[in-house]
């Protein structure tokens, strides 16, 4: 039987993991100050997603791979980093109300798609099936238990990312402040990037 102990343990490392600034905060925080919450929504929904798969996957032998190759971590480091270079230009301008018609959030395949080249969401499905993995319990059963808690903490602490962007997308109407806006997502996202290279 999973003891409480080690459940409340697993939840505590998933909200710190979720909540902290990361890619998909930032992106989230984007795209709740330029489509809003609601629009938004299938992008935080994707996440949680990717985030089962993923922790699945691990749980049942994909993490051998990074121990055996380590490269292809390195290769996966390389990849969100010049993504998040990418989007962090994206974001210069996008607040303009004419990228707003040509642009639009993620999909939620999309966003669960995006787990498996983000190092964070990596790092969180690799120590979620190793730190906090019940050896004693039946493989399956750990492997729900590991899996589902995932999205029962990842959705609500990314809600608050995405509710943060909509809530000062109403404070932004300044042409000069959006302009900050843009270039502090977009520092944000650089900073991320370099973060995740080097760590």
């Amino acid at each position: 039987m999973i003891e409480y102990k080690l459940f409340f343990a697993l939840v505590s490392y998933y909200f710190v993991m979720f909540v902290t600034p990361g890619p998909n905060n930032a992106m989230l925080t984007a795209s709740g100050i330029k489509f809003g919450f609601k629009k938004t929504i299938p992008h935080l929904i994707g996440i949680p997603f990717g985030h089962v798969i993923q922790i699945t996957l691990v749980c049942f032998g994909l993490g051998n791979l990074f121990q055996k190759y380590p490269l292809v971590q390195n290769y996966l480091k390389w990849l969100c980093f010049f993504y998040l270079l990418y989007l962090g230009w994206k974001i210069i301008g996008s607040f303009s109300e004419h990228k707003k018609e040509s642009g639009r959030p993620l999909k939620l395949y999309e966003a669960a798609l995006f787990q498996f080249m983000n190092p964070k969401a990596w790092v969180v499905a690799l120590t979620a099936s190793t730190a906090f993995f019940p050896v004693n319990e039946n493989f399956y059963l750990a492997t729900i238990f590991v899996a589902l808690t995932a999205p029962f903490i990842c959705f609500p602490s990314i809600c608050l990312w995405a509710l943060f962007g909509s809530s000062i997308k109403m404070l932004i109407k300044n042409a000069k402040i959006k302009r900050i806006v843009e270039y502090f997502l977009a520092v944000l996202l650089v900073i991320t990037a370099i973060i995740i290279l080097f760590n």
